[in-house]
């Protein structure tokens, strides 16, 4: 697994040194966010093990210094440079160093620390990412965007740097612990596992109905608005399977995903000698955050634990990609490479943008993104990107083009 994963020195580095008592420095980049918010509760529940370093969100003053003073950052900074001066004055008297601006928030991505959680949702978070692998240390990655926009660049910048790098989504996160020490010439195959969202037994008709508030109600999961409405119209999954793409080096055609309304498995490999293996855990991030700050070694997480019998079964399905065509259009992408991904990626944020404001029907969701593809297609911009500045080019000039197509889909 290249870029994924770590030496038997460095395991055995960081089994001493939870053994010794030492104390890891953390920075936690979207602290506001839920991944965030859920970091600083494993650390906090941890103190023994980790310490904040630097703390970071878009422009949320108040939030941000609250979680500051609470966990005793070193640092907190603000995107929005706008805000200094509110953030400075939250944080007068505490000792707690403010600062805002992209250049302060690049520069607290790659200050020192033993891990940073990257959890900056959307395209913002792929410049910080970046600055924080450019360390060469441990990236904790819950940003789905820098492996879907720039999956080549941001894994030959994490080659280039040595990081170690340990996702943190659930699917990822249990790929990453099943391919420990397996050779790549030994994986068949990966599962993914989709919950199906809310609307999985929901016919085409019944879809076409579908309001924000319905698709918001996700059965098992507690997630932010966009990510829970990318759950239910599967697209979320079709990200997914850009991200392991990158991450675990397979072929397209090595990589399914399966519906399992349960959400407890969480992944599956295939052997070549027909093992399959599979990761368990009840559906909480904070299970693949305490992996993610700890790997290899294993800590307390205030998570429910699976009753089997309690559980009675596990079920499994394939996905519906007719109902749901956001995961066969993501999957197109993910096959046509380049910046499709990108391109997929940022036309559906506009698009699920839409939905919740009421501008478009639930199934316009896949069919604007679609189109966006399409036209994107005809206009060259799907060529390959050489840095991280062409793909924030390729992200912006497609959220224009979705935003003019959207146009043609708007409700009266």
């Amino acid at each position: 697994m290249m870029g994924v994963g770590q030496t038997s020195a460095t395991r055995q580095g960081a089994a001493c040194a939870e053994a010794a008592g030492t104390v890891r420095r953390v920075s936690v980049l979207g602290a506001t966010g839920s991944v965030g918010q859920s970091t600083l509760d494993v650390i906090a529940r941890n103190p023994h093990l980790f310490e904040v370093a630097a703390v970071t969100a878009n422009g949320n003053a108040q939030a941000l210094a609250q979680i500051a003073v609470r966990h005793r950052a070193r640092i907190a900074v603000l995107a929005d440079k706008a805000r200094y001066g509110e953030l400075k004055a939250c944080l007068a008297g505490t000792g707690i160093e403010a600062a805002a601006g992209a250049e302060a928030l690049l520069a607290a991505a790659a200050m020192p620390a033993d891990c940073v959680m990257a959890a900056i949702t959307g395209a913002a978070g792929l410049r910080p990412t970046l600055a924080a692998v450019g360390q060469g240390r441990r990236v904790a990655l819950a940003n789905k965007e820098c492996l879907v926009c720039a999956g080549r660049i941001f894994m030959e910048s994490v080659r280039s740097a040595g990081t170690e790098l340990v996702p943190v989504d659930s699917e990822h996160s249990a790929i990453f612990q099943l391919l420990a020490g397996a050779e790549p010439d030994t994986i068949e195959r990966i599962v993914l596992t989709a919950s199906g969202g809310p609307f999985r037994t929901w016919s085409s008709e019944r879809l076409e109905r579908a309001t924000p508030q319905e698709a918001l109600r996700h059965p098992n999961w507690s997630m932010g608005r966009k990510i829970t409405i990318d759950s239910a119209t599967l697209m979320n999954k079709g990200l997914e399977l850009i991200e392991a793409y990158h991450l675990f080096a397979v072929g397209p055609g090595q990589l399914e995903v399966v519906v399992h309304p349960q959400s407890i498995v969480h992944a599956l490999v295939g052997f070549r000698d027909g093992s399959m293996l599979a990761q368990l855990a009840s559906p909480d991030m904070r299970t693949p955050i305490a992996t993610g700050l700890a790997w290899p070694a294993r800590i307390a997480a205030p998570t429910k634990r699976i009753d089997l019998v309690e559980l009675g079964g596990l079920s499994f399905e394939r996905p519906d990609e007719t109902r749901f065509r956001a995961l066969a259009i993501a999957r197109q992408a993910m096959e046509a490479g380049g910046m499709a991904p990108c391109v997929l990626n940022a036309a559906n944020e506009v698009a699920v943008e839409a939905f919740l404001a009421g501008r478009i029907g639930f199934l316009e969701i896949a069919r604007l993104v679609g189109e966006a593809l399409e036209a994107a297609a005809t206009r060259g911009l799907l060529a390959p990107a050489d840095d991280a500045a062409a793909v924030l080019a390729a992200d912006a000039a497609t959220r224009q083009l979705a935003t003019h197509l959207l146009q043609r889909h708007t409700r009266n």
